[in-house]
């Protein structure tokens, strides 16, 4: 946009759990718009947690919570065109992409797993996160290794 930058939009909390994080995951979860659909899995997934780690002191919703700071991502590679070659130059993530990147991390790890429901296949990717496993840690991981490898780049950052 070339005037002035767009408004953040509003997003409401959930009813249950009274979060806005809550809501922002369902919202990445939702397709065509069924935003029930999407409370319904996310809430049976953290009944799932309850029920597995019921020795666990936390609430359903602090695992959750746990799980995504897990596989959250502190730095990125972008890659920069300078002097005719490519570099994959390290750099910091804003907040926001930070949460969102995370979010669609774990649907989307949990949407490749195998597993009858979509609940159950979320719960199982919840529990891996929050034990530091899973393929949504492991892509945190390769994010973080690559800007390390690429360090020697970072005076190119913008």
């Amino acid at each position: 946009m070339r005037k002035a930058k767009p408004r953040k939009r509003q997003v409401l909390p959930d009813p249950v759990y009274n979060d806005v994080s809550v809501t922002k995951f369902v919202n990445h979860m939702m397709y065509d718009g069924k935003k029930n659909l999407s409370f319904e899995i996310f809430y049976k997934a953290l009944e799932i947690v309850k029920n597995k780690l019921a020795n666990e002191e936390k609430s359903p919703l602090e695992i959750w919570k746990t799980a995504l700071e897990n596989i959250t991502p502190q730095v990125e590679v972008k890659t920069r065109r300078i002097g005719g070659a490519n570099f994959q130059v390290p750099t910091e993530i804003r907040a926001e992409r930070k949460e969102s990147i995370s979010m669609k991390n774990m649907i989307l790890f949990a949407r490749k797993r195998g597993g009858k429901t979509m609940a159950d296949k979320l719960s199982a990717e919840i529990m891996d996160a929050y034990n530091q496993q899973g393929g949504a840690f492991k892509r945190k991981e390769d994010m973080h290794r690559m800007a390390e490898a690429n360090r020697a780049f970072a005076h190119f950052r913008f």
